[in-house]
């Protein structure tokens, strides 16, 4: 965990105006629970921190907190800059504008038709997907994209 000055769950909390103690009543756990948090003591669990989203109206907090505790969220999920809104937003409109304009989709649709990538194809996949996982790294730099609708009744 970074330094008690740099701790994700503190940062949130303070941006949210609640004090560790308002903060631990609102979540129905206690202070001491929040300053372990805060200091890098413990982890918190994660449905301690889908309430810390919910209570902060912080959704970066998930990703942050998934990729400094989940190896495999790192391995999987490309970093996250801080975008605002309109920044995020015309990043998705350039980025989907260059993939329909390269045909992408279509290609990749050709490509896939026989169920195998060969050789000679596997370059041109492998750019696809890069141009994909930058589309999806555009959507999850949305304030908010990081977190999963919920569906029915909690996490």
């Amino acid at each position: 965990m970074p330094g008690d000055n740099r701790n994700i769950y503190k940062t949130s909390r303070h941006a949210a105006g609640l004090t560790q103690e308002a903060a631990a009543e609102r979540l129905g756990i206690s202070v001491e629970s929040v300053r372990a948090y805060e200091t890098g003591q413990r982890i918190p669990p994660n449905g301690v921190i889908w309430d810390m989203v919910l209570l902060y109206n912080d959704q970066r907090l998930a990703c942050q907190h998934l990729s400094e505790t989940n190896a495999l969220y790192g391995r999987i999920v490309p970093p996250l800059e801080e975008r605002s809104l309109i920044e995020a937003a015309v990043r998705i409109y350039n980025r989907v504008g260059r993939f329909t304009q390269q045909h992408s989709l279509e290609r990749l649709m050709e490509i896939a038709e026989d169920n195998v990538i060969d050789d000679e194809e596997r370059p041109e996949f492998m750019a696809i997907v890069a141009e994909l996982r930058d589309i999806v790294q555009s959507v999850l730099e949305i304030p908010g994209g990081c977190i999963p609708v919920e569906v029915s009744g909690g996490a």
